[in-house]
């Protein structure tokens, strides 16, 4: 066997691996022509590593390039659509009473909020809902840690949102942004 098989049998296990966690969570996110596209380059990688591996049966090399490319794979696939972000996210908050100019807050920064007032164990709370673009998740729990660093909060997936458009809620926020500069 030449030197360089097990290397190229691990490459190739983690690029088919990789896409394959991607194609997972595309198909998820209800991107199917995009899923099944990946599916066919998965499995024609996936296929040329498993030829390499079985051409090599008694090379204990080849077998751990193997099996080393899944792990790498699978730790590559997910760091890539933890990149990508894509889907959205239903955010609840609880917070106290102290908090309850939370929802205008995060409205001046263009997120859309609903609020519901609620009963907890010890103190009435606020309960503020929200969908946002994934992508967007970690702006938004900043702006809650500005005004309510001690809120409860809940990120869910959502699979499917109906209704308004993120688009104006991108407008929104641009020109508040935009009159915030113009002020300084």
């Amino acid at each position: 066997m030449e030197w360089y098989i097990p290397f190229l049998i691990f490459l190739a296990r983690i690029g088919d691996v990789s896409i394959g966690t991607v194609r997972t969570m595309l198909m998820l996110q209800g991107y199917r022509l995009t899923a099944a596209s990946l599916g066919v380059i998965e499995v024609t990688i996936w296929v040329l590593a498993v030829a390499g591996v079985v051409t090599n049966l008694t090379e204990p090399t080849a077998i751990a390039g193997y099996a080393l490319g899944f792990g790498t794979g699978v730790y590559v696939g997910v760091w890539i659509e933890d990149k990508l972000a894509l889907g959205y996210r239903m955010v609840r908050i609880v917070c106290t009473e102290e908090s309850v100019h939370l929802p205008d807050h995060l409205r001046e920064k263009g997120f859309r909020v609903t609020q519901v007032n609620g009963k907890g164990r010890e103190a009435h709370v606020h309960i503020a809902f929200t969908v946002i673009k994934r992508k967007e998740l970690a702006q938004l729990r900043h702006a809650v840690a500005e005004v309510a660093p001690k809120a409860f909060v809940t990120v869910e997936r959502v699979d499917r949102h109906e209704g308004a458009s993120f688009g104006d809620v991108r407008a929104i926020r641009r020109r508040r942004l935009l009159r915030q500069h113009v002020r300084k």
